[in-house]
């Protein structure tokens, strides 16, 4: 079994060549310094008392050239402990594997089928449920990746290094220039600049998504594989058709929300390369199958299909004589993906005369290549390689993500009041601005029909902005067809003519380039985005007023009566804490699912969770597990953001391990029967809920708590970081509802209090712990009810990597005054509190007793994260003393902030 040993002698390995890079490149002096602020840092971490104060007069004396060598020497060793912490996981993982063969291991898709078939399942009913599942993962280019491409490559190569390591045939002679090779990597990447020198462009956000497509590409066919291999051992035999359970999405390019930098032309653009990187992808698998298949069928009967197919090829395309003249006769396969390669290239370059229309026409001639090696008894290869591209044509087509495209409901709503306005559907601004909801309904329905013959002339800029997008929609989704196209989000929904109106709009695109036949057919699935408690809350209200428009109705049926609402996990915590968006989530699910299910439509849940815990985080199988039973029914979407994606797509074993997990967590939910909840513990929730968001709002509503924010945490770096392309306010203003929900987690995770994920989380299970049969109630509650469950651990977790000795240095950066320190008392007391009821329900005496590996870590970890947490107090120090800008210190900020977030393996 990998065992700890093995997981720190690989770290120790790693301090010690890394220790002599920094001898060789910074000297003597440097590697001394960095030492002792490690020994200062242990003595803090022992001192019980807080008293120990020589790390902070240590990191006092020191200048900016010092200040950047520890820095940068602390956070780069975290990267590499963060690396060994990857590869002793996987190394956990093949050894359980190793150990329960023949069983399989836990939360595997082997293992989901096989609990399946104990069950009594039949075949029949195995292939309904499959039939049911869809997972849609949709990555966005939210900016909480603090790692630049540049230090994820060098990374990269020293994982990929040390993997060779492990094997037990090498020789002394190759383990010795792997090991020269390792360190020579580690000196690329202490050379490596950690820190961008300007915010990345939307177009290269764009790229960085592309950059996860080969890990994809490499691990979706496994997925599939381990299905099939499954379903064979468990129901051999009997054909089980493997529908498309996954699926990839993507805002990056789409995402306009707040993004005056996401225009028409970069969504655009994003649709052409999302397509090229699939069609090349495409290309690349038909020349290494012919290369691997040198099969020469010497007019074998089962290949007769080929090389019909092949002569009928030539006949409507002459060019190919050339291209077929290299290729011997009796090879049909190599002949066969020629022709399909040169077909591919013809696409790519968009020659409409022989391109392929759609990836099923594809497909259909990679399925006469799989029939013919049947047919000819190599079923073993048509089985795997030729398998496995039938797979990536069914899940990632010719456009690799579907792109949806998100923008806020005022900017729709503007729009179209400039349209009727200068079309004098209504008279002034004042009077639109009268107009009520149900008006508004009825002049959308009455408008819409002649919607494309409105084209107004005087109207603003950025109304134009918003009809150049529909314009390019348009003529995407005629070229291309709808499945480029995702959904269109609608953020902060606050009403039914929030979702016409973007049908409205769509309406309006079919003007472009005068119309064409199959518009009728082209279907824009509207998504709206429930974001606020009170958006949560009146969400069934919403739905139930667009279903009950006809026209909208009717839009759904042709959708196949199937709807998609989006749950926004973000901003719900920012607006409410962490217990009454969690339960306000779960009420609004159930709530909108009946709903819907009276309308007879399916609602799919769009989960918009993000990397942190204050953000909806944690172990995606955890959170699918935890989802209200009654609503689900195998079909669900979820973002995948910022540091996430490299977490979960970087390395091939890691990403198959996750998409394998989300797969089981999805078929166990869906086979799991409803189970009501007790009435007693739905109204507990309520009055938990309701107590949390009265202690949140009497913390973030607290006249000096914006000035605290400002003065506490590093806001203000944070805002400034060049991570990503996309302002950190949707609009101007101080306050923290214009504040977005990343830049307000990824402070408080920087000044390891975590606030997010536990505030008012305390005083809410007081409340329960003081009633009559409190404690037992609690007790059952969190062994019984999985939803309960992951919010009690998600929080245990998030209090457990808090660290208020080092949160205590930065709210000694704020002003003395009794408001500021007000607010302090509130939170420091709900901490003690949240540490305290939090043991009681999980019925430890102190904090992760029952996961002790993990409570080691972070006490290991923080002796390397807590010296970055304390020279950004010191720099902040120095900013509030000095008299101007100074654009060294805000560089060694800025490092500081990427060295923390590798500590805390996690931003905002």
């Amino acid at each position: 079994m990998a065992s700890d040993e093995q997981l720190r002698s690989e770290i120790a390995q790693l301090g010690r060549t890394f220790g002599e890079v920094i001898r060789e490149f910074d000297g003597e002096e440097s590697y001394e310094l960095v030492e002792q602020v490690r020994r200062e840092a242990r003595a803090l971490q022992d001192d019980t008392t807080g008293e120990h104060r020589d790390l902070d007069s240590l990191l006092a004396s020191l200048g900016a050239e010092q200040l950047q060598v520890v820095i940068r020497a602390f956070s780069t060793f975290l990267e590499l402990a963060n690396l060994a912490e990857d590869r002793q996981r996987l190394r956990a993982l093949r050894d359980w594997e190793r150990q329960s063969h023949p069983a399989p291991r836990k939360e595997s898709i082997r293992a989901a089928i096989k609990q399946l078939a104990a069950s009594g399942m039949s075949s029949q009913q195995v292939a309904e449920v499959l039939g049911r599942i869809h997972v849609e993962l949709v990555f966005t280019a939210h900016p909480t990746e603090a790692k630049r491409k540049s230090l994820r490559s060098r990374l990269r190569q020293i994982r990929g290094l040390m993997s060779r390591l492990d094997s037990t045939r090498i020789l002394p002679r190759e383990q010795e220039e792997l090991e020269t090779t390792i360190r020579r990597e580690i000196v690329k990447l202490w050379q490596t600049d950690s820190v961008r020198s300007m915010r990345p462009t939307v177009l290269q956000e764009v790229q960085r998504g592309l950059s996860f497509q080969p890990v994809l590409w490499e691990t979706v066919p496994k997925i599939f594989a381990d299905l099939r291999e499954a379903l064979a051992e468990c129901y051999p035999g009997e054909p089980i058709t493997i529908p498309k359970v996954i699926q990839f999405g993507s805002w990056m390019g789409g995402d306009r929300d707040g993004h005056p930098y996401v225009t028409p032309h970069i969504t655009n653009q994003t649709c052409l390369w999302l397509r090229h990187a699939a069609l090349k992808a495409h290309h690349d698998c038909s020349f290494a199958l012919g290369e691997s298949l040198s099969i020469a069928d010497h007019d074998e009967p089962g290949a007769e299909c080929l090389r019909s197919a092949i002569d009928a090829a030539l006949a409507k395309w002459p060019a190919l004589e050339e291209v077929l003249e290299t290729i011997a006769p009796s090879e049909s396969y190599r002949r066969w993906l020629a022709v399909m390669r040169w077909r591919i290239e013809r696409t790519i370059e968009d020659d409409t005369t022989s391109e392929y229309a759609s990836p099923r026409q594809l497909a259909a001639d990679v399925e006469l290549l799989r029939a013919a090696l049947v047919a000819t008894q190599n079923d073993s290869i048509a089985n795997s390689e030729v398998q496995q591209w039938l797979d990536q044509i069914e899940v990632f087509g010719f456009n690799t993500a579907r792109l949806d495209i998100r923008q806020h409901s005022e900017v729709y709503s503007q729009v179209i009041d400039e349209i009727w306005q200068a079309a004098r559907v209504v008279g002034t601004a004042g009077e639109i601005g009268e107009i009520g909801e149900a008006r508004r309904m009825e002049l959308l329905c009455e408008t819409m029909p002649y919607a494309a013959n409105l084209d107004p002339v005087q109207i603003s800029a950025d109304a134009r902005k918003t009809l150049d997008l529909f314009v390019v929609l348009r003529r995407i989704a005629r070229r291309y067809g709808m499945a480029t196209l995702g959904g269109h989000v609608v953020s902060m929904t606050r009403s039914a003519s929030d979702l016409m109106n973007v049908l409205w709009l769509w309406k309006w695109s079919e003007r472009v380039d005068g119309g064409a036949e199959q518009d009728a057919q082209l279907l824009l699935p509207v998504i709206p985005l429930f974001e606020t408690i009170d958006d949560l809350e009146n969400a069934p209200a919403i739905l139930k007023a667009a279903l009950a428009t006809p026209l909208y109705r009717e839009h759904v049926a042709a959708l196949g009566d199937k709807q998609i609402a989006m749950l926004g996990y973000s901003d719900s915590t920012k607006d409410g804490g962490y217990l009454a968006a969690g339960w306000s989530l779960q009420r609004s699910q159930i709530e909108l699912f009946r709903l819907a299910k009276e309308c007879g439509v399916a609602l799919t849940f769009f989960h918009g969770r993000g990397g942190s815990l204050g953000r909806g985080g944690g172990p995606a199988a955890r959170a699918i597990l935890s989802l209200p039973r009654e609503t689900f029914h195998g079909s669900l979407r979820l973002t995948e953001q910022g540091e996430v994606l490299a977490e979960r797509y970087d390395d091939p074993a890691i990403a198959h391990r996750h998409l394998e997990q989300v797969l089981w967590s999805i078929v166990m939910a869906t086979t799991q029967p409803p189970d009501p909840l007790p009435a007693e513990w739905l109204a507990t929730m309520d009055a938990m809920s309701a107590a949390s968001l009265d202690a949140y709002r009497d913390l973030v509503e607290h006249p000096s708590f914006v000035d605290f924010f400002r003065q506490a945490t590093p806001i203000g770096e944070i805002e400034q970081l060049p991570i990503g392309s996309r302002p950190a306010k949707r609009k101007g203003g101080n306050r923290i509802q214009d504040l977005r929900a990343i830049p307000w987690v990824f402070s408080w995770t920087q000044a390891r209090c975590l606030l997010p994920a536990w505030y008012g989380l305390a005083t809410s299970l007081q409340q329960l712990l003081d009633s009559k049969g409190g404690d037992a109630k609690l007790r059952e509650m969190y062994q019984q009810w999985p939803f309960f469950r992951a919010m009690i651990d998600n929080s245990v977790l998030a209090v457990a990597k808090s660290n208020m000795p080092v949160f205590r240095r930065y709210v000694a950066l704020a002003d003395k005054s009794e408001g500021l320190k007000a607010v302090a008392d509130k939170l420091f007391a709900e901490f003690d509190l949240a540490n305290k009821n939090l043991a009681i329900a999980t019925g430890t005496n102190e904090l992760l007793d029952n996961v002790e590996w993990l409570k080691s870590s972070i006490k290991v970890r923080n002796r390397y994260v807590d010296p970055l947490n304390m020279i950004q107090v010191e720099l902040l120090r120095r900013e509030k003393s000095s008299s101007g800008d100074d654009e060294g210190r805000r560089r060694l900020a800025q490092l500081a902030i990427k060295g923390i977030a590798a500590g805390m393996r996690t931003t905002g």
